[in-house]
């Protein structure tokens, strides 16, 4: 398993297939060809990209 990127925490929960949701900072992940992409998830439940507000090497998946 990997890290959330955001909080370096590993209490991560699968939602979906390659979706994870970190239960410590409350932001969803997407695996897509070993790299994150990290969102915020909207009160409406919509979800706001987040992926810039971490380096591409943050990003990398370190299994």
């Amino acid at each position: 398993m990997f890290e959330c990127p955001n909080c370096n925490g590993k209490d991560l929960g699968k939602i979906g297939t390659q979706q994870y949701y970190c239960w410590n900072c409350f932001i969803e992940l997407s695996v897509y060809e070993n790299e994150l992409m990290v969102h915020q998830v909207e009160s409406d439940g919509s979800l706001s990209s987040l992926d810039d507000l971490f380096t591409e090497d943050e990003r990398k998946i370190q299994w």
